[in-house]
């Protein structure tokens, strides 16, 4: 592979092609950002993540079949006053819909009589304190969330017009009137609106933080920039090609994919030009050729930015396998976006050091000691020498062969405590419980919550097919946590479907809900066998929020059981490929692993006891785990192809000292900045990305300052010859 690279590095590392290969991504930049559509373009909004023959879409799509809904989308006005609703609210309330009657809003499609009820009778409904009360407006299912926003707006300029207040800003803690929406047209509304503001809120932060960390870790304000046009770049061609193909159909991007993605864009985007720049430097201080040395350069770090990018990628692509939505989504866009980085990082950034050269690193700018005694004799004083290795990074490196077993011991102690917090560790698949507290739709929620019998805030349905004369619904009522079930509905496509309305006496969304699903559909599969229905497991679909999040707990969880060890399978290909080494790859997982576990136990401790958050979102763990291990690996690779180049020179102390203390720089700052990127996210008001970068960022950290420069060159010195097995077992015997 280095003799590849090195004529790679011949090509564009020359100062004939540099402008040439500049103005090809210039072009094609130019080219597919008019032709194509870019990606925030063609995010959808769909709501279905659960796979097609999951028994809760089976059941909305009997249901819709069976019994439909004319009504259309709902939106739920929540009106609330402490201490009882007024006669003036409740007049208002008439008002209101007299006018949805007269001039109905764009997309309205059904609304309730509520215009023609006395005051009195409107009451009725009112929940039984009469201190909150839930109106619905319907939308025709066509309408996109792009069509109902505005049609919001000017539904609450209608409210705030008939009450002469505005009841939408007012704090629940004051006494008055509150009014809230939520349903799903609310909950649409508020997902699109926490997006649409976060990405420009997400990428001015990370380009930000990038930019300031590269400045305070290089003291150079070109070199700080360089990395982040080269980003820019890549994303110049990443965003339209994702557009392109998700315009086409080929793939489906969300606004939260496309979020992380541009997380990860920098992040491992700027590692990678990082690890190729810092090669660069010091290739500098030895070669006076500046194009000599960046060819070089792409020699010997090219082969690791390879691997590198490969592994993430492959990785990340492993979540094509996986049956939730949101986990496939994240495939092909954060393959693609890696695999174009490290492009740009072999193609587009030699072409831009080609030009700048040694200005690059100005003020502290590198020299062959050849250069710096000419600038002295010529000026006639000392050049400061440029540092490569602080002391630290030196300390470390003989640390790790002189004490290796006390690291080991200490590192997988403290790691070890960490994770064994993850199997205390609660989860939550709830929409509410990502959203921030002061979200309309959650605030709309918690009050019809908090004034309801619990299970009216989600009722469920329970959907049987038989042709024997049963009914279920006293059964059905008589069960622990049911408070009541309705009448049964028969199907209007076929009689042999029946509905049942079911309301529970528990939370609908607790994991106590959630249990009760199974044993609900358990219960009635009992009772129809009873009633010689054959096959009943088969017969029997329950529909609703609680069914929904119990199919989520199933799906994820198969997802991880199937996506894991793939993961693990493909990274130990692609290590045992470029390492030749069967044990190297073995203890480079298990320390990549035993990271991910005690990141995922240290990040419950900072969510659960510091951040007061009760639950862990339940896409987390393996979120974070595809995403350490194949980004961990990196840092790894970085090194151990360090140790693995050096052995061919040194011993084996030797080989991992310098090894350490050679890399410890440009990964000290690569992990710095990757995990303060994905920290950012910590900015945004969705707990799903708040959680999902402070596990990451902590792994990440785990890795840089713990895992690559001390258990895995400690693990490397014990193993001694044997860490090589079976290639280089010769080589390594030299000691």
């Amino acid at each position: 592979m280095r003799s590849v690279l090195k004529n790679w590095g011949k090509i564009v590392a020359a100062s004939k092609t540099r402008w040439i290969t500049l103005l090809i991504w210039i072009a094609l930049v130019a080219i597919v950002s008019v032709v194509w559509p870019q990606v925030n373009d063609e995010t959808t909004g769909g709501s279905q993540l659960l796979p097609e023959d999951t028994m809760s879409v089976e059941a909305s799509n009997i249901a819709e079949e069976q019994f439909p809904n004319d009504a259309g989308v709902p939106l739920l006005l929540v009106w609330h006053r402490d201490g009882g609703l007024e006669e003036e609210d409740l007049q208002n309330i008439n008002e209101l819909y007299q006018n949805l009657e007269e001039e109905p809003l764009e997309y309205q499609s059904m609304i309730p009589p509520f215009a023609e009820l006395p005051p009195q009778a409107l009451l009725e409904s009112a929940s039984e304190n009469e201190e909150a009360l839930t109106t619905p407006i319907f939308f025709s299912t066509d309408a996109t969330t792009d069509d109902l926003q505005p049609i919001l707006s000017t539904l609450q300029e209608r409210i705030t017009e008939i009450t002469g207040e505005n009841y939408f800003d007012t704090d629940l803690s004051e006494d008055g009137m509150h009014v809230r929406y939520t349903g799903a047209v609310g909950i649409q509304i508020d997902s699109t609106e926490l997006f649409s503001t976060a990405d420009v809120t997400l990428l001015i932060a990370t380009v930000l933080l990038v930019l300031t960390l590269l400045v305070i870790l290089y003291r150079s304000p070109i070199l700080a920039v360089v990395p982040l046009i080269g980003v820019g770049f890549a994303y110049g061609i990443i965003s339209p090609l994702l557009g392109f193909m998700a315009d086409q159909g080929w793939i489906v991007v969300d606004s939260q994919a496309v979020s992380i993605m541009t997380v990860l864009l920098f992040g491992a985007g700027t590692d990678y030009c990082l690890f190729l720049i810092t090669r660069y430097r010091d290739e500098l201080l030895m070669e006076p050729n500046k194009y000599a040395a960046l060819t070089k350069a792409i020699s010997h770090s090219g082969g690791a930015i390879i691997v590198s990018a490969l592994t993430t990628a492959a990785g990340l692509f492993t979540l094509v396998i996986a049956q939730y939505a949101s986990y496939d989504r994240f495939a092909v866009p954060f393959s693609v976006a890696i695999i174009i980085m490290a492009i740009a990082v072999l193609t587009l950034l030699p072409a831009i050091l080609a030009l700048l050269g040694r200005v690059a690193f100005f003020p502290f700018i590198p020299r062959t000691e050849g250069m710096i005694k000419e600038i002295e004799e010529k000026k006639g004083k000392k050049v400061r020498r440029p540092r490569t290795r602080s002391w630290f990074s030196g300390w470390v490196g003989k640390l790790t062969v002189q004490k290796p077993w006390t690291i080991i011991i200490v590192t997988v102690v403290v790691l070890g405590v960490l994770a064994l917090f993850v199997p205390r560790i609660n989860y939550t698949y709830g929409v509410f419980d990502s959203f921030p507290d002061d979200m309309p739709s959650r605030e709309g929620f918690s009050i019809i919550g908090e004034h309801y019998p619990d299970g009216e805030v989600a009722p469920m349905q329970v959907l049987i097919r038989t042709d024997e004369d049963v009914s279920l619904q006293e059964d059905i009522a008589s069960l622990e946590n049911v408070e009541s079930a309705g009448e049964p509905e028969v199907g209007e496509e076929n009689a042999e479907y029946q509905q049942y309305s079911v309301t529970l006496s528990i939370d609908p969304y607790s994991e106590e809900a959630v249990a009760f699903v199974p044993e609900l559909k358990n219960e009635v599969e009992g009772w129809l066998l009873e009633a010689g229905v054959e096959s009943p497991e088969n017969q029997v679909w329950i529909n609703g929020e609680t069914a929904g999040l119990y199919d989520t707990e199933q799906v994820t969880s198969n997802d991880q059981n199937l996506v894991i060890p793939v993961v693990l399978l493909i990274i130990a290909l692609i290590l045992v490929t470029y390492l030749k080494s069967i044990v190297a790859m073995g203890y480079l997982l298990l320390t990549v692993g035993l990271s991910y576990l005690s990141a995922l136990g240290l990040g419950w401790i900072i969510i659960h006891y510091i951040m007061g958050e009760p639950a862990m979102q339940g896409l987390i763990p393996l979120y974070s785990f595809v995403f350490l291990v194949a980004l961990g690996n990196d840092y790894n690779i970085f090194m151990i192809s360090s140790i693995w180049k050096n052995r061919e020179r040194m011993n084996l102390d030797d080989a991992i000292s310098d090894g350490v203390s050679s890399t410890s720089g440009v990964i000290t700052s690569a992990g710095l900045i990757l995990a303060g990127t994905f920290a950012v996210l910590a900015v945004l008001p969705l707990q799903v990305l708040v959680q999902f970068g402070t596990v990451t960022a902590i792994g990440v950290l785990i890795d840089t300052f713990v895992v690559r420069p001390f258990l895995v060159p400690a693990i490397t010195k014990v193993l001694g010859r044997y860490a090589f097995w079976p290639a280089g077992k010769e080589k390594s015997q030299k000691r």
